[in-house]
């Protein structure tokens, strides 16, 4: 491979890694799959996690474009989130990274059995 592809391969990989850097991303990116969902509801789904770190993975991930925002004028305020078609994309670069976490986690398990 030239440099400049190499450069560009890098860019793209870069780019791609950028939207689970956030600790919580991969978990919400993962219930958002499933179904849209209110922030408490989603919260809940999540884990272990505080207000303000959803709060900061959510806007993290809006503004990448994976996650789209929807707010409904009713009383009190009611916001769903769910994925873009840019975020449902992605779960196809997250079934990748898991098709070879498992074939390495097998790989080492054997490693250790012998």
């Amino acid at each position: 491979m030239r440099r400049n592809e190499e450069q560009k391969c890098f860019v793209a990989v870069n780019e791609a890694l950028q939207v689970i850097h956030n600790k919580w991303a991969f978990q919400v990116i993962t219930q958002l799959y499933y179904s849209r969902q209110r922030f408490n509801q989603l919260r809940r789904n999540v884990g272990d996690l505080s207000v303000k770190s959803l709060i900061d993975t959510l806007r993290h991930l809006e503004q990448l474009q994976i996650v789209n925002r929807e707010v409904y004028p009713t009383i009190p305020v009611s916001v769903e989130y769910s994925l873009t078609e840019k975020g449902k994309e992605y779960r196809k670069v997250l079934l990748q990274m898991r098709e070879w976490g498992e074939k390495w986690m097998l790989d080492s398990e054997n490693a250790e059995r012998q």
